[in-house]
């Protein structure tokens, strides 16, 4: 039986020929990406705005009903609660993001809180309070702090090891690409106001592993063909590393978007911004991993010497002195 092949062997797709506008179109992207970022804001989630976190054991059922739970305080009209297991099957977290007349009042954030620990008493008999705490904005603004530190210490940390492993060209491409990448997931946000929760940035360092991983391999075969193929101009090899490695590049989005899909339309409400966040990476990762970080390379002056050792006046000499001999 013959095997199916995505991507033909002979596949042979002028990917750079196009490179400019591609480059013109992904800088306005980013453009727009932060316009909306800075005008319209990101919509924080409990994590990062502050609100009322309880904590609570439900102390005769084995697991706590996080469905049934969602669902009773949504309807108080708080916005979407966060609820999380916390600890034990049965204990959980439950966060909810305060209106703007209750920030600062406790005595407002307290009633809201009796509110909603009277509705899920109401339905669950077996319902024990173990905490009840105001996140206040200056740990939620912490919390944000600590979100970009972490982003740009991963964006940094990848840069050096692309740099090590390759030349400093790449390290800026891959960096490049990254930016790319993260810019448009924070973008689409803005734009249709999604949530933005401390899950949310697990998604983009998720993006950014996704995108590097790709990147390393067009980068490694780039390299490989730099040292094979010495005197083949920069774009013909850049086109030639590009397409093959293309089939792994379509089958490893493809199983990831096949195992994402049905999360995307047929799971929980909660896991929306995360899985769509992973979904839009799929398509900006491998984007940028071609239309990004392969062309930079060009602009980088990224030769076929560039893998080549130099020789030293010493070296030469010797090599010099044995061709005599």
């Amino acid at each position: 039986m013959k095997l199916l092949k995505l991507v033909p062997d002979d596949t042979n797709i002028k990917f750079l020929k196009w490179r400019v506008p591609f480059y013109v179109v992904s800088v306005l992207l980013i453009a727009a990406s932060w316009a909306l970022v800075l005008t319209k804001g990101l919509n924080y989630g409990v994590d990062f705005a502050g609100g009322q976190e309880i904590r609570a054991t439900f102390t005769e059922s084995e697991e706590a009903p996080i469905a049934d739970l969602r669902e009773q305080i949504g309807s108080l009209g708080y916005g979407e609660p966060v609820i999380q297991r916390f600890g034990a099957p049965n204990e959980v977290s439950i966060r909810v993001r305060l209106p703007e007349e209750a920030e600062g009042d406790k005595g407002a954030a307290q009633r809201i809180a009796n509110q909603i620990i009277a509705k899920v008493s109401a339905a669950h008999p077996d319902f024990r309070m173990d905490g009840n705490d105001n996140v206040s904005g200056k740990v939620s603004g912490e919390f944000r702090e600590k979100a970009v530190y972490a982003l740009l210490a991963a964006m940094l940390a990848i840069t050096i090891y692309i740099w090590v492993r390759f030349e400093w060209q790449f390290g800026i491409g891959a960096l490049f690409a990254l930016f790319h990448d993260v810019s448009l997931t924070l973008g689409m946000f803005a734009l249709f106001q999604l949530e933005f929760s401390l899950q949310i940035i697990a998604a983009i360092l998720a993006i950014i592993g996704y995108s590097l991983n790709d990147t390393i391999v067009v980068y490694d075969r780039i390299r490989e063909n730099l040292k094979k193929y010495r005197r083949m101009p920069i774009v013909e090899l850049l086109e030639l590393s590009v397409n093959e490695t293309l089939s792994r590049t379509v089958m490893t989005s493809l199983t990831l978007l096949v195992a994402l899909t049905p999360l995307l339309f047929l799971g929980p409400v909660s896991l929306f911004g995360l899985t769509i966040a992973i979904v839009l990476g799929i398509f900006v990762g491998t984007y940028s991993s071609i239309y990004m970080a392969a062309p930079i390379l060009i602009w980088l002056k990224v030769t076929s010497d560039s893998f080549v050792p130099r020789e030293s006046d010493v070296d030469r000499q010797e090599r010099l002195a044995r061709e005599r001999g």
